[in-house]
């Protein structure tokens, strides 16, 4: 398996993904989550194939990483449909694992068995697996709190919305703050420490403070549902920083050892 197999994986996954999220709309709740998850299974058969023609995780170039996220979109849209019969995040986590699938169309990346000594710490994968679902979760959020903000202009919001929102965020932060601890242990085994301020963990501690306040601001005031929400909207920004915009800030250029292989 190599990366010019993935037009073929990809396309199939795709058709599959939208055949779904279109059952889903007419109300055939049962094929929409089979036929999603047949597109799953596809998707996950080329990161299986990637990972052992490559002999170690797709997970260390930025279209790698594009990978397992065009992958846990609608895996999270999927158990979030089968769980609050949403039929809207089913059309939305495709057509973002859409986008994210014809970026690594149109701009391929070298995918090689190359892997510098710290990223052959078994912490590795699972820090950045975990990492993704995480961000599928709380990008699932920040679309709910979008969609509120702007479709319930004026509107009553349900209990059921703000406790679809309010679950995601802590099932995201959750996956976040696993993902940190391992994040920390491996660099404990690459480099000798647990943390050192590095950009990169300079931005995830702001991001996942950022997740804390919305939850802590939720408790103490349940009825300011405006507010949350935009505050829901700017932390999934500051993820973004975390992620990828990291790579694009001079403090970090030649200076952090998490920004991402673009090579």
């Amino acid at each position: 398996m190599d990366w010019s197999n993935f037009i073929i994986f990809a396309l199939i996954s795709v058709v599959l993904w939208i055949a779904g999220a279109v059952a889903a709309w007419r109300d055939r709740r049962g094929l929409a989550l089979a036929v999603t998850a047949a597109g799953l299974a596809v998707f996950f058969a080329f990161i299986v194939g990637m990972w052992v023609s490559l002999e170690r995780p797709p997970l260390r170039t930025m279209g790698e990483t594009r990978l397992w996220y065009s992958f846990f979109l609608p895996l999270v849209g999927c158990i979030v449909y089968s769980r609050w019969r949403y039929k809207w995040i089913l059309s939305f986590s495709t057509m973002m694992a859409i986008v994210f699938v014809c970026v690594n169309l149109f701009k391929p990346e070298i995918h090689n068995k190359t892997l510098m000594p710290a990223l052959q710490s078994p912490w590795f994968a699972p820090h950045v697996i975990v990492y993704m679902f995480a961000y599928a979760l709380l990008g699932a959020a920040a679309v709910m709190a979008i969609y509120l903000l702007l479709f319930k202009r004026g509107k009553e919001v349900t209990a059921t919305e703000t406790s679809l929102t309010d679950n995601l965020v802590r099932a995201g932060l959750a996956f976040m703050t696993v993902g940190m601890l391992f994040g920390a242990l491996w660099a404990k085994e690459a480099w000798g420490h647990y943390w050192a301020w590095d950009p990169k963990e300079t931005w995830a501690a702001i991001s996942w403070w950022a997740y804390l306040v919305y939850v802590h601001f939720r408790l103490r005031y349940p009825a300011r549902l405006k507010a949350a929400f935009v505050m829901l909207v700017v932390s999934f920004v500051l993820l973004q920083m975390c992620w990828w915009g990291i790579n694009y800030l001079p403090a970090a250029q030649g200076a952090s050892v998490h920004t991402y292989n673009l090579q």
